[in-house]
């Protein structure tokens, strides 16, 4: 069974977000979205939170799972036995931080590698934080986020609220 790992803080799960993870769940027999637990970056969601959306909107997605983790995560993808790494890449100003943490990320484990997907052009500019700025200033985030998970995103990006 090949496994995949598609790592990432997801604060907040984003259309972005979904399709990566939608097209590894194509390639792979099985993908763990790994909600990354990251100590010096400030969160608006709870890792368990996190994983509640992203559980709700990869439901109907059967070779996806949803976990959390705090450490490295060349140590999860021993543990979980998995053999790949799915990212995301929107441009080139990713590539070059992704690739550093794919040559670490080999260096740590061996047996595992790195797969790089490029977003689609409609998620290009898009991306957690653009959603939180949005958000925070009650724009419409509507085309941004899926709608079973909207109102729980509003309701706690919203200024005052």
């Amino acid at each position: 069974m090949k496994i995949a790992v598609c790592p990432g803080s997801f604060d907040p799960v984003t259309f972005g977000h979904v399709d990566i993870m939608t097209r590894a769940a194509k390639l792979f027999d099985k993908v763990i979205v790994l909600v990354s637990i990251n100590p010096s970056k400030n969160t608006s969601f709870t890792a368990e939170e996190r994983v509640a959306m992203i559980k709700e909107v990869t439901k109907d997605i059967d070779n996806i799972e949803v976990d959390i983790f705090e450490g490295l995560l060349a140590d999860y993808l021993k543990m979980s036995g998995a053999c790949a790494i799915v990212k995301g890449l929107r441009a080139v100003s990713d590539f070059e931080y992704e690739f550093q943490m794919a040559l670490a990320n080999k260096r740590l484990y061996a047996d595992a590698e790195t797969v790089f997907l490029t977003t689609s052009a409609e998620n290009m500019y898009l991306s957690s934080s653009v959603v939180k700025q949005i958000a925070s200033f009650e724009g419409d985030i509507s085309h941004f986020v899926p709608p079973s998970i909207l109102e729980t995103i509003r309701n706690r990006l919203i200024k005052g609220v």
